[in-house]
């Protein structure tokens, strides 16, 4: 029989510092007693932002600063490793390390500096460095409890294409160097803890999937080598009802399905990746999400088909820090492929479209993208439609960001009558003004878009009408029985 096979991801919260690191340590030792197991690990808090700001600090010329920033680190690093680890050879090994780690990051500031250029090649590089300085700590503190660990750089397991700063995996060369090198170890009883967030090209080029990518790595890794679940740790428990911080009453939801935790990672809730799931979606593979300062609670587990809700809908997010931009004017109905224009533009500046509302009668196109993106956004469909702009056959091309997307998510909803109708009608009594709309064929979300001034208010309103603050812990305590 086939042994239990976990995968368990531990993020930047979870290995914070050396009490965090030893939590996690505890967490892992008693798992590995019951069937192997493989570890991932994000930097340490606040590590990541560091490193890419002694890059940047190294482009402008400011070289006194990230050498401050490398010694902030050094300090950080060794404070955990002195509290950690008591052998001594296990420590002066990683204190080799650490040093050795962190003289690349100098080299690598040093040749930004000379030719004032941050490349995405030498960004990845040094934003890679976090998770290679963390993961030997992880290792070391479990050997100190007398777990047999090994720390490994993902650039010899996770293989993708070369787009630097969101690399994709290829998963079958993956699935290969993952059944290599790790399978081995863990039927040795070995812990391997592998770095989060990178991977490396065919031939041995760092690159990194993103920020927050260390999910991503830990669904990979699950689906390369076809394990049983993911577990991965963080600050809260579970995926909830809605954003804690802005609805008081929200509830963790203990199961919920691959296409409902997508949409809502793709609306903004912070807990999972977006890309998460593509990795385990075709195996079925499920994925907890747990709560690192409280084990004991059973967080949300993700799986393909999800538990059915009564309600229909099972959570509410929202996106602050997004604009909207207008594309319009009655000469748009006879303009050649507009629409096409408007997002092979958006695409060629790499803005990443969240929402797209359209009239049938094409008078007007808008849709919504980061804030960060927008700026350029706009400025390349003013140079895009110029002519247009120029005979009237475009009247305005419109920028506002004072507004927030708020996503009603849950599977059930396209099979439960009036969930738009209930919907829209608590913002109406609520005096909450509805800028745009947008729902998919799969009826999965209904997305709109409010002033940021009315974001929280539709959330509570919304959230109080379809009772999740109740229906949640009523499922929960079900689910416990």
């Amino acid at each position: 029989m086939k042994p239990h096979l976990q995968v368990m991801k531990f993020g930047g919260t979870s290995v914070g510092d050396a009490s965090c690191v030893a939590r996690v340590a505890e967490i892992v030792a008693q798992a590995s007693r019951v069937g192997p197991l493989v570890v991932v690990v994000s930097a340490m808090s606040g590590v990541t932002n560091r490193l890419i700001e002694a890059a940047t600090c190294s482009e402008t010329g400011d070289r006194e600063r990230a050498v401050e920033l490398l010694e902030i680190l050094r300090e950080q690093h060794f404070e955990a490793l002195k509290i950690l680890i008591q052998n001594p050879e296990t420590r002066n090994l990683i204190a080799l390390g650490i040093e050795e780690l962190l003289r690349e990051a100098q080299r690598l500031c040093e040749g930004t500096a000379l030719i004032h250029e941050l490349t995405v090649r030498t960004l990845d590089s040094v934003s890679s460095l976090g998770e290679r300085l963390s993961a030997p700590l992880v290792a070391g503190a479990l050997s100190e409890r007398g777990v047999r660990s090994e720390a490994i750089e993902a650039t010899g397991l996770i293989v993708t294409d070369s787009y630097h700063g969101a690399a994709e995996p290829l998963m079958e060369p993956t699935q290969i160097r993952c059944e290599a090198r790790l399978r081995p170890l863990l039927q040795q009883g070995i812990v391997p803890v592998v770095t989060g967030f990178i991977g490396a090209t065919a031939e041995g080029v760092l690159t990194t999937l993103g920020r927050g990518g260390s999910d991503y790595s830990a669904t990979i890794l699950g689906g390369a080598l076809d394990a049983d679940e993911v577990i991965i740790w963080t600050d809260v428990n579970g995926v909830l009802t809605a954003d804690p911080r802005l609805v008081p009453g929200a509830r963790t939801i203990p199961e919920i399905s691959y296409r409902e935790a997508a949409e809502l990672a793709h609306f903004g809730a912070k807990v999972l990746h977006p890309k998460t799931l593509r990795a385990v979606t075709q195996s079925g593979i499920p994925v907890w999400i747990r709560n690192t300062f409280e084990p004991e609670h059973p967080g949300t587990k993700i799986t393909p088909q999800g538990r059915k809700s009564s309600a229909g809908v099972k959570a509410l997010t929202a996106i602050r820090d997004v604009s909207l931009i207008a594309v319009g004017g009655p000469g748009i109905v006879g303009l050649p492929d507009v629409v096409g224009r408007t997002f092979s533009t958006t695409a060629n500046v790499r803005a990443n479209v969240l929402l797209i509302s359209q009239s049938s009668s094409q008078n007007d196109i808008c849709f919504i993208v980061f804030s960060s993106d927008a700026k350029r956004t706009v400025d390349a469909l003013r140079q895009q439609f110029a002519q247009d702009l120029m005979h009237q056959k475009v009247e305005h091309i419109t920028l506002d960001p004072n507004i927030a997307i708020v996503a009603v998510v849950g599977e059930n909803m396209r099979g439960t009558v009036g969930m738009a109708g209930r919907t829209f009608s608590v913002l109406g009594r609520e005096n909450i003004n509805i800028i745009a709309i947008a729902q998919g064929s799969s009826e999965t979300n209904i997305s709109f878009v409010v002033s940021s001034q009315d974001m929280k208010k539709a959330l509570l309103a919304v959230h109080r009408e379809f009772a999740l603050d109740t229906r949640s812990s009523q499922e929960t305590s079900s689910a416990l029985k």
